[in-house]
Parts: structure tokens; C-alpha cells; sequence
């Protein structure tokens, strides 16, 4: 027997009378246990297969021993293997029918049953009526045009051949243009196409109905209608009356959990509107679509209260009509409670409940490994709904079935009752030691297992009597409980378990250990910067255990520097600086237990410089209140005053009163209230079962005060609790399991010693007593829970002073397993080349085992339509994120052919597949031509080359090129070429030999002209100094400079001429052939000296254009020097002559002469 055959079995509690075994999941347990067949898998009810493929019809089976199996067909024995195209999947009862082999899939349709056998019983599959797809074709026809006058309204019929599954329908031209659906235009839900009203541009087409076959994807296309419309000169307007339905009522059945479809178009001019109600209600907004222009009203999922009367209204200007249905909802059975697997110990009670619902009331009908009970059995009473077994006996296993039915179809569950006889056994490990810190609550466990179920026994040191109340406690489970260890509790514990069958026993070793205490532990200290720190930490252990003492700073671990001294009973700090201000944590721990104890290490700065000690006697943080007293102590409150520190030249504002408790966190102070900062009292409101302490801090606007020192201890006295846990929370971990948490109560909230949880769960809607246990912690795990139920669940606060308040009710679930049915029904539309549409059916919700997340489409591209064409058959998806019936799939490859199949996922993981769907991708546009290059040969000619496309994409027809030359920002005419499939080269010959050339090149195939590929021809170094020249001179940026360049020189010039010409005489030596004087070195190298000494600047001073040394003002100007007045310049602007002398001056003076100022000269005066 297989261990996943246990997994699956549900342990489910009955009345008072009735006890189930829970079996565990030891291995070396389940390998010997008996277990009936269990149908896994089987085939759908109505299984439609494709006339091209194999058949399969699936039953999957397990059992211990394993079962085998057999077929009925039409209600007889099917003999396999008389039939050589019909055999069973290896390890399966599946049956496998070779249809490639030459069978016609149409003789072997008929309802199939599978029946799987071991020695202890015989369960059922469902019956499997399989059915071969049909797609039959369109009977031909003639149709003659359809005449109508404009404005009137018309029904064009398709009336499909009748297929298996029915085909999908749709509108298209002959030309297969899809036909455009609007408000006056649409299709109704039985294929017709329905008009409001004609309007002349209607006859611009042909309307031809296409239905499109479930498997083969094959598409019937009927002859097309084509219509002439009679114009007239207008178009009267008239109300609206109904083309679907006809009448003024009608009316619908539907079955529960399916879509209800209502559908009502009307004709009319202007084209009417169409409205939905509901008599005497409103339309049900959470589950209700509308469709096709509102004309359909979708209700998904319907239930009985879904029933009643609903009306469509159609309305335009000239009036409105109603048409009114009345929907009946009816339902095939369904399960209330479905029978599960009961297993039984001799001797012991037990009953089977098949409980299901449906509109009309389902019959029931019980059957035992597969027939049915027609006679008493002396095992069993069949009661109705419910079969009782009554002190069962070995040999007795059987596999029931439940059948329950009515008009609109039938449930079949297997359910096995098996009989174990199974000695006593011990699960746990043998011989175990178990070691505790004194004063502690402790478990000794003792797993076992037995059928019938044994008692068990504790005894402590192979004498006395059977441990049980007082300090101990015995659960079902075997566990022992010791509610306070002490010291004399240590020793060796025996548990012995006890059924019919046999004894088992197990030992238990008990060590009592001395719990870790910090008896010294640092203190709260202020120290000055620089001077050295003792932190206390002296530690009590039980010497057998190994102690370890560590630091933490800030709830950090400490890192013990060079400055630091790590002792057993201390932590001294050398030299402490404002970096290690903080709070230290002393931590002692063993493997059992640890304590901890924390103090707040405050540095003080020390005054450098009187500034430093002025600044802070100003303005401070205020110092930490002092004498801090308790008065007025109450059950739950308590005064508590204190004495205000010096505010430091900042006024206090505000006090904060903290607490600290010993209990449960030592050491940790927490907020409890906030005064003024005039007030130096307080009335604190106190919890139970706290030992408080206190300690005030005062602020200011510059911070806060350090604490003051702290109260006294005060105790209060314990309470039951007020509150129940917070948060819970219900959830599975494991498809058998629900892990039950919650948010424990702080310490203030405990009111009392041996805090506890009481946790109550039972499955919702079934009435059954709650289940309970006792928890310390903040978590709780039920086993062996059915996959994916509600539950409801309650927590309890207790202490030894009484329980809290009634705890409110929260739901959870138990874990996820993975669905176990896959999306049927699945349809596929080809959109385009690249995308497809999908729609399929839900899955059943009971099948989906948790939460669905999503539907999820796998796809692989099989083969591409291109012969030799290699593909890749990676695997890919598409998610639809919820409960969705339709999506798309697109970044398909065009002309392939692709394979798809679907499933459900949920938190657990991808369920089972569905039937595996192929479809044929469309010629799309090719991707952009490979290895295009550009290269000249010559001077003359351009050459261009290419490889044909990477994802041709169907079958390429022609290649489309078009260049132009350009040269720099001119381009000239392109050129448009159309090129043969087989060419991969072109040549452009030159008309000039500066111009480059833009190549556009793409694919074509008979969709269309594909992504196209620009390169263009490569730039020479000559030809790219040339294009450099004439785009940089034609640039509107490069003129611009230039000019301003330009400007700007003329202007320095002007500058310089007028400073010149302004600035007086300027002597010039007489060209004599005499040696210089030193003072006259400078005119070696060019320069000049004033005519006058005493208009001469500073020595070492340098005249400016901006006039800070200037020169003696003088009226000459260069018209007064030379003959005639005019000055003689050569071509570029220095004079021809040299210097003249002044018509009207003395001798003496005319010996001095100015220079001539050029502008040339000007400049170099400047530098």
C-alpha cells in the first residue's frame, strides 16, 4: 500500500456513539494497514474526444493491496482483451483505444464504467458516456438576394449544421472581412444576424455565416446573403416592436451554477435602447453582465434565488415596448455532505452520511462494492441518508457507494469502511532524555498507536501507581504533562500502552536543572567623558549546564574593543566617550534558559573653554526629577509625586511617567502617562498582576531630562483577563493541516500568574461540538483536516484566576492541495498572426481544493508551415489572474503550428491538464532582411547585399527596396524597387561622386511588406573632409559667429582710434644716426616715450584704456601733422612718409613730432 494513500484519508468525528481511529503517517505503520480501492482519476461525465487522436478514458485507482481493474460498456462486461486496438495504460486502469492504428473512433461510442478490485472491496467510477466530435458539412444552397426597404428591419438565418460539440459562430464577408456589430447590428446567441433597421451602406457587402469546429478548428463558411435595399426619400420613424424573443412573455429554466442568458433585440427607427429589471428586486450586481450592446444579460452562477421574473424594455423616441421572462432555476444534485472514508477498530460504531440537494429533491440509493443493497446485512443499518455500523468486526471492509439524482442529472462518491486490527506500537524514539529548568511546565511524549485504540499508563520509576491529576496531566495523545517541576520530579517516566491485541511500553529520562538567574545586574549610571565604567552582571546556573554571558548595546551585540574588559561578573569601559552612552543589556544563557538584566549608561560632557561653560549654564536640558513617592495606593491605581530638577534656563513642558515590570520583560520601561509641565503629580491607572516600578523624565523645548531615579516597587493584585487574543488567524500550511495563531497579551494584560490559551475550531456549517485544547504559546496546528475548509475558530484568554470574556468567532481554512480538475470546454479564435483568443468553462469550485489564482495557458510552438524551418519547442505560459472564462494570448509566431493546454492554479500549485488543443498561426510579415551590407567597389557604383529574414514568418514573395542619394541635408528623389524572392544583391550606379545612399529593404510575404532595414552607404575620408567644409560654412551657427567675431574687432578698433587720437603729443626722435642714452632703451624694442617729462606717467606705471593713469588732454589731431594736412597711408593703413613737422609752430617745437597713430599701431599699443 502506497504511504499516499493514508495521506488522503479523512479522520472525521461522529456523535456520541461513534469513534473514528486516526491513523498516523509513520511509514512503517501504513505499509502493513489495509485500505479498500479509492478512485483518484477518471474522465469527465460527457467526454467528447477527436476523431484524429487516440482515445483515453482515464481511471486512476489506489488500494492496499493494489487493485485491478475492469469495464462495463452500455451496462455489460467489456472484454479488453478480445479487441487488439484497445489495451491499458501500464500501472492504470486507464483504457487506451488505437485509433491511428486503423479503428473508427465511431465504434467505440457508449457509456463506460471502470470498477477497481482488491480484496477488500470494489469501488465505481463514474459513467463515461464518450462521444466522437462531429463537424458536419453545410447542406449547399442557393440564396437568393434579399430585398428590403431602407429602414425596415431584417433576421438573416444561419441555421449551422448541427456539430459536436456545437460550432462557434460568427460573421464574416466573402472576402472574410469580419462584419461590424453595433447597436442596429448584431448577432444573437442562436447565429442569426439581426438588423434594427437597413440602411442603403448595408448593401455594400455580402453576409456569409461561419462556424468554426471545436477540435479540427476547420471553418464552414455557408453561401453568402447579399441584400438590395429600396431607398426612399426618407426613412420613417416608427417604435419599437421585439425580433427576439416574439411576444410579449416567455419563459426560461436554468440550472443552478450555470450562466442564465437572457436576450431580447428589438427593431425600430431611431435604433431603440434596451434596458434590464428584475420584478420586484434588483438585478443581482455582483454576478451579472451585460452583452452585445446590452442586448444579453448574463447572470453567472445561478441560484435559486436568482428565480423570478425578469423584463427587457426597448425604447427610442417614439415609444418603448417590454417583453417579460420568467426564469425557473432548478438543480442537478449536489453535495451537502459527501460521504468520506471511515476507518474503524473491531468492536467499535461508526455510520457513512451522504447527504445532497437538488431542484427536485434527488433520490438516494446506496450500493456496496458496486451492487446494490437490496437485503438486510447484519453489519450495517441503511437509514435513508445514512448508513450505522455498529461494533464492526474484522472482515467487514467494503467500498459504498452513493448515488443520488433527480431529472437534471446524478453524484456518485466511493467511500471505504475499513476494519484495522493492529497491536499496540510505540511511534516515538526509544529511551529518551528530556532535561528541564525547576519551577518550569514540561511534556514527556509518548506517541502510540493501536486498533482497537489502547489505553495508556504513565508510572515513575517502575513503581507505584498511574500518574494522572494533581501536578500531572495524561492527554489523548499520550502526552504527559507536568504542570511545575521541582527537583523531586526528576527520574525515569514509563508510559505503556494497552489494547486487546498486546502491550507496548517507552521510557522517559527526567533531569531537573537549576534555572539561570542574574543576581547583580548592572545598574542605571551617569559618568563623565573620559572616566571609567563597572557594569555588574553576576550569574547563578546549574553547573552541568554550560554558561555563557554576552553584552548587547542597544539591542546589538557588543564588540568587546581594546578599551573594553569582558570579566565573568562584569563589563568594564576605559575611558568612555559620548559614542558609548546607550543601553546595556547583560545576557546569561544556557541551552535551556537564559536571563537578562538592562541598565542606561548617560555620558556628561565635560566644560573645555569658558565659552563652552557660559553656553551651557544658559540653556540646558532640564535635570531629572528627584524623591519620587507612591500615595493613595488603590487595586488598580496609585498617586505617584515628584520633585521637579533644575529646568536650566528653558522651561519644563511636560512630564512622561514610565513603568517597568519584573515579570515578563525586566528591565524594559514603557511609557504609561504624560503630565504639564506645571504638575508634579499624578493618579496612575494600573493593570493586575504587575509589580510596577517607576521613573519620571522632564522636557523641555531642547529635549528630554535623563530618568530620574526609580520609585519603589508596587504590586497589584491579579484579576481574570479582561481580553482575548488578538489577530488570530486560521490557515493551512500543509493540504491536512490548519495552523491556528494569534498576537499573545502584552505583559499589562496577563492579570494573573499561568497565562494560557483555550482554542476551539470546528468545520463550519456542520454542526458538530467544537474541539479544544489548551496552548502557552501563540500557535496551534490541527492534523488532519479536510483539504481547503472553513473552519470556525475561537481563542480564549485564561489564567489561574479565571477566563476572559467569550472569544468572537473567526474564520479560517485548512491547507491547499492541488486541483484536481482541469478547464474544459476550451475554445480557440485565431485573432491575427500573432495572437489568439481563448474562452473555456470553469472549473467545478469543489474541484479547485484552495483559492484560485488563475487560470494558466501553456503553449509550445510544434513546427513552423516553412519547410526545413528549425523551431524552438520551449514552453511558455500565459496568466489570467482570477476567475476569468476568456483571454489572449499574443507574441505567437506567425505560420506555425502551435500546441496548447490549460490548468487551474491555486496557492498549492498547477492542477491537473486539459485536453491538449493545436492551432495553426496565420502568413504574418517577416522580420527585417539578415546581414545587409554596403560596400563600392568602385567610384561608380554602390553595391548592397543581404541574407533573407531571420523569421521569414510565411512564404516570402518579393523584396521591396527604396533608396536616395543625399549629401549632407539634400537628399534627391528615392527610388522604389520591387525585387525577386531569389535576388540578394543590387547595384546603384553613381550619378555623382559625392553623394552617399539611404537604403530602405524589407520582405514581403502575401500579407504584407515586413520590418524594414535602413543602412546607408559608407563615408570616404576625402568625401567626409569635403562635407565637413560645406556644413559647417553653410551653417546659420557658424555665420553668426563670424560676424560677431567681426563686430567685435571693429568696435576695439573704433576704441583704440579715438583713445589715440585723444590721448596727446608723442614725441618721436629725430631719425639721427646718435647713440641712445640708457634712458632711451625702450625704443630699441619698439616703444615710446612722452614728449614732455613732465607729462610723463610714474615710473613703473602703465597707461589703460580705462584712463587710471591718463595722459595731459591735448586739442591736436593728426590733421594738423604733414603737408597739406593729409596723411599718406599704404594699403595697410601705416604711413608712407615719416614724420612732418607742425606749419605754425617754433623751431625748437618743431623738432618734436607725435606719432602717427594707425590703427595697426594702436592695437600693439594696447599690448
Amino acid at each position: 500500500m502506497s504511504q499516499h494513500s493514508i495521506l488522503n484519508i479523512f479522520i472525521f468525528s461522529f456523535f456520541h456513539l461513534i469513534f473514528a481511529i486516526d491513523v498516523p503517517l509513520d511509514p512503517n505503520i501504513q505499509k502493513d494497514l489495509i485500505q479498500p480501492p479509492t478512485i483518484t482519476k477518471q474522465s469527465v461525465k460527457n467526454y467528447i474526444v477527436d476523431p484524429r487522436d487516440n482515445i483515453e478514458i482515464e481511471c486512476e485507482a489506489q488500494g492496499n493491496p493494489y487493485p485491478t481493474f475492469s469495464w462495463t460498456r452500455n451496462g455489460k462486461f467489456y472484454n479488453v482483451a478480445k479487441d487488439s486496438r484497445v489495451s491499458y495504460r501500464r500501472y492504470s486502469g486507464t483504457l487506451v483505444i488505437d485509433i491511428h492504428g486503423g479503428g473508427r473512433p465511431e465504434d467505440y461510442e457508449g457509456d463506460y464504467q471502470c470498477f477497481a478490485r482488491n480484496e477488500h472491496g470494489t469501488a465505481l467510477s463514474n459513467k463515461i458516456l464518450l462521444q466522437v466530435s462531429k463537424s458536419p458539412l453545410w447542406p449547399k444552397e442557393n440564396l437568393d438576394p434579399v430585398v428590403v426597404n431602407e429602414g425596415a428591419s431584417l433576421i438573416l438565418q444561419c441555421n449551422p449544421p448541427h456539430g459536436l460539440p456545437p460550432p462557434v459562430i460568427f460573421w464574416m464577408s466573402s472576402s472574410m472581412e469580419p462584419i461590424t456589430q453595433d447597436r442596429r447590428v448584431s448577432q444573437g446567441l442562436n447565429g442569426d444576424l439581426y438588423f434594427s433597421n437597413v440602411l442603403r451602406q448595408d448593401a455594400q457587402t455580402d453576409y456569409s455565416c461561419n462556424a468554426r469546429s471545436h477540435f479540427t478548428h476547420t471553418i464552414q463558411q455557408k453561401n453568402a446573403y447579399t441584400l438590395k435595399v429600396l431607398t426612399t426619400r426618407g426613412v420613417a420613424e416608427r417604435t419599437p416592436t421585439f425580433l427576439l424573443p416574439t411576444g410579449t412573455s416567455s419563459s426560461k429554466l436554468v440550472l443552478r451554477d450555470e450562466d442564465l442568458l437572457l436576450e431580447c433585440i428589438a427593431s425600430g427607427v431611431p435604433t431603440p435602447d434596451i434596458m434590464w429589471y428584475k420584478k420586484g428586486g434588483e438585478l443581482p450586481n455582483q454576478k451579472l453582465k451585460f452583452e452585445n450592446f446590452n442586448k444579453t444579460l448574463r447572470i453567472v452562477k445561478v441560484s435559486e434565488e436568482d428565480t423570478g421574473e425578469y423584463f427587457c424594455q426597448a425604447s427610442n423616441r417614439m415609444g418603448s415596448i417590454r417583453h417579460t421572462i420568467s426564469v425557473r432555476v432548478k438543480a442537478a444534485p449536489y453535495w451537502l455532505d459527501e460521504p468520506k472514508n471511515l476507518i474503524l477498530a473491531p468492536g467499535e460504531n461508526g455510520r457513512l452520511v451522504c447527504r445532497a440537494n437538488g431542484s427536485p429533491k434527488p433520490t438516494i440509493q446506496w450500493l456496496m462494492n458496486g451492487e446494490p443493497i437490496t437485503v438486510p446485512n447484519p453489519n450495517f443499518e441503511v437509514a435513508g441518508d445514512t448508513i450505522i455500523f455498529r461494533e464492526v468486526q474484522s472482515g467487514n471492509s467494503a467500498v459504498f457507494q452513493c448515488n443520488a439524482s433527480n431529472d437534471h442529472g446524478y453524484l456518485l462518491a466511493n467511500a471505504f469502511v475499513s476494519i484495522l486490527d493492529v497491536p499496540s506500537r510505540m511511534l516515538g524514539p526509544r529511551n529518551q532524555l528530556i532535561r528541564v529548568i525547576e519551577y518550569n511546565r514540561t511534556q514527556l511524549d509518548c506517541p502510540f498507536f493501536g486498533s482497537p485504540i489502547p489505553t495508556l499508563r504513565w508510572f515513575k520509576n517502575g513503581q507505584g501507581s498511574n500518574l494522572d491529576g494533581g501536578n500531572y496531566r495524561v492527554h489523548e495523545n499520550g502526552t504527559l504533562e507536568i504542570n511545575t517541576v521541582r527537583k523531586e520530579d526528576q527520574g525515569k517516566y514509563t508510559c505503556v500502552a494497552t489494547n486487546i491485541l498486546g502491550n507496548a511500553e517507552n521510557t522517559v529520562r527526567l533531569e531537573v536543572k537549576e534555572p539561570t538567574r542574574i543576581v547583580k545586574g548592572p545598574e542605571d549610571q551617569i559618568a563623565k567623558r573620559g572616566s571609567t565604567v563597572r557594569l555588574d552582571c553576576r550569574v547563578r546556573s546549574d553547573p552541568s549546564l554550560r554558561l555563557t554571558v554576552t553584552w548587547m548595546k542597544d539591542e546589538s551585540q557588543l564588540y568587546i574593543s581594546n578599551k573594553m574588559k569582558k570579566e565573568d561578573d562584569a563589563l568594564t569601559i576605559f575611558g568612555v566617550a559620548e559614542k558609548d552612552q546607550g543601553a546595556y543589556t547583560c545576557v546569561a544563557k544556557t541551552e535551556l534558559d537564559q536571563d537578562f538584566a538592562k541598565a542606561y549608561l548617560t555620558i556628561q560632557e565635560t566644560s573645555s573653554s569658558p565659552t563652552s561653560r557660559l553656553t551651557s549654564t544658559l540653556r540646558d536640558k532640564p535635570d531629572p526629577p528627584m524623591d519620587l513617592e507612591l500615595t493613595d495606593l488603590a487595586e488598580r491605581s496609585v498617586r505617584l509625586t515628584w520633585v521637579p530638577g533644575d529646568d536650566n534656563n528653558s522651561p519644563i513642558t511636560g512630564f512622561i511617567i514610565q513603568f517597568e515590570e519584573n515579570r515578563y520583560q525586566s528591565g524594559t520601561w514603557h511609557n504609561l502617562a504624560s503630565v504639564p509641565g506645571n504638575v508634579n503629580t499624578a493618579v496612575l491607572r494600573l493593570s493586575p498582576y504587575v509589580n510596577y516600578q517607576f521613573r519620571v523624565l522632564a522636557l523641555n523645548e531642547l529635549g528630554s531630562s535623563m530618568p530620574s531615579p526609580s520609585s519603589e516597587r508596587y504590586q497589584t493584585n491579579g484579576a481574570a483577563p479582561e481580553i482575548n487574543p488578538s489577530d488570530v488567524r486560521g490557515v493551512g500550511t500543509r493540504k491536512d493541516n490548519m495552523e491556528i495563531t494569534w498576537t499573545p497579551l502584552n505583559s499589562t494584560q496577563v492579570y494573573g500568574p499561568n497565562l494560557r490559551y483555550n482554542v476551539k475550531w470546528r468545520q463550519r456549517h456542520t454542526g458538530e461540538p467544537w474541539s479544544n485544547v489548551t496552548v502557552w504559546g501563540n500557535r496551534h496546528v490541527v492534523w488532519h483536516t479536510p483539504v481547503y475548509t472553513q473552519y470556525e475558530i475561537r481563542v480564549q484568554s485564561e489564567n489561574d484566576f479565571g477566563k476572559a470574556s467569550e472569544p468572537g468567532t473567526v474564520f479560517g481554512y485548512s491547507g491547499e492541495d492541488y486541483p484536481k480538475a482541469a478547464p474544459t470546454d476550451i475554445k480557440l479564435r485565431v485573432v491575427n498572426s500573432t495572437a489568439i483568443a481563448l474562452s473555456w468553462t470553469r472549473v467545478a469550485p469543489a474541484s479547485i481544493r484552495g483559492n484560485l489564482l488563475e487560470y494558466r495557458a501553456y503553449y509550445w510552438r510544434e513546427s513552423s508551415l516553412l519547410k526545413g524551418h528549425w523551431v524552438s519547442q520551449k514552453k511558455q505560459h500565459q496568466s489570467f489572474i482570477g476567475d476569468r472564462v476568456r483571454g489572449i494570448v499574443s507574441q505567437l509566431i506567425p505560420y506555425s503550428n502551435y500546441k496548447l493546454h490549460m490548468v487551474a492554479v491555486n496557492g498549492r500549485g498547477d492542477g491537473p491538464k486539459s485536453d491538449t488543443k493545436e492551432f495553426t498561426t496565420p502568413e504574418g510579415v517577416p522580420s527585417a532582411p539578415t546581414n545587409v551590407k554596403v560596400y563600392e567597389p568602385n567610384r561608380e557604383t554602390v553595391v548592397l547585399e543581404w541574407g533573407p529574414p531571420e523569421h521569414p514568418n510565411g512564404n516570402l514573395t518579393a523584396y521591396t527596396l527604396r533608396y536616395q542619394a543625399f549629401n549632407g541635408t539634400r537628399l534627391s528623389k528615392a527610388v522604389v524597387e520591387t525585387l525577386s524572392l531569389n535576388q540578394t544583391k543590387y547595384i546603384v550606379h553613381r550619378t555623382d561622386p559625392v553623394s552617399r545612399y539611404r537604403f530602405f529593404l524589407s520582405g514581403r510575404t502575401q500579407v504584407g511588406a515586413g520590418e524594414v532595414k535602413t543602412v546607408e552607404s559608407p563615408i570616404k575620408q576625402d568625401e567626409a573632409y569635403t562635407r565637413n567644409q560645406v556644413d559647417i560654412a553653410t551653417q546659420g551657427w557658424f555665420i553668426g559667429l563670424m560676424c560677431a567675431v567681426a563686430l567685435l574687432v571693429l568696435i576695439l578698433l573704433i576704441v583704440c582710434f579715438i583713445k589715440r587720437s585723444r590721448g596727446g603729443k608723442y614725441p618721436v626722435r629725430e631719425k639721427k644716426e646718435v647713440a641712445l642714452g640708457p634712458e632711451d632703451q625702450k625704443e630699441e624694442d619698439g616703444s615710446f616715450d612722452y614728449s614732455d617729462e613732465d607729462n610723463k606717467p610714474l615710473q613703473g606705471s602703465q597707461t589703460s584704456l580705462d584712463g587710471t593713469i591718463k595722459q595731459q588732454e591735448s586739442d591736436d589731431s593728426l590733421v594738423d601733422y604733414g603737408e597739406g594736412g593729409e596723411g599718406q597711408f599704404n594699403e595697410d593703413g601705416s604711413f608712407i612718409g615719416q614724420y612732418t613737422v607742425k606749419k605754425d609752430k617754433d623751431e625748437t617745437e618743431g623738432n618734436e613730432s607725435s606719432e602717427a597713430t594707425s590703427p595697426v599701431n594702436a592695437i600693439y599699443s594696447l599690448a
